[in-house]
């Protein structure tokens, strides 16, 4: 597997990990835009969120953007080493398994990644930088996927 650019990769991530929970926050109200039904899946206390709004503001949520935001952010310090974080990853991956997330869902989290660096980012998000960011992501689904292994 081609390993992405790592300094395309670091460079935009410095603007993004500066305030993680604001972009967090767009990254998942733009999930929520693609994939409603993901929704209920996020349940704190057997409570279903009525709305996306709802749910991007609750507290027990704002900690799962910050978790999110901190495994990008593991991966940008590791991109040059991706194979270390493999068992790391698998076993993120058995957790949203366990919850009830489709591996198919984490396509449209990578939307949504994208969206998210576009937004903040704007015009110095380059086609470049794109293509980077996908292989990057390309790589991480790839190790959370083990832990679907087995369906």
């Amino acid at each position: 597997m081609e390993r992405p650019e790592p300094e395309l990769i670091r460079q935009s991530w410095r603007a993004v990990s500066r305030s993680p929970l604001e972009h967090g926050t767009v990254l998942f109200a733009r999930l929520f835009d693609l994939e409603p039904d993901l929704l209920p899946l996020f349940q704190y206390n057997c409570r279903q969120f009525s709305s996306p709004e709802d749910c991007l503001s609750s507290p027990e949520f704002l900690d799962h953007i910050r978790k999110v935001m901190l495994v990008i952010d593991t991966a940008v310090t590791n991109v040059e080493d991706l194979s270390s974080l493999e068992d790391y990853l698998a076993s993120l991956g058995k957790k949203h398994r366990a919850v009830g997330v489709k591996l198919s869902s984490f396509s449209t989290v990578g939307e949504s990644l994208l969206y998210m660096l576009e937004k903040c980012l704007g015009p110095a998000f380059t086609p470049a930088m794109r293509a980077a960011w996908s292989q990057l992501y390309g790589a991480v689904v790839q190790a959370m996927s083990r832990g679907w292994d087995g369906e």
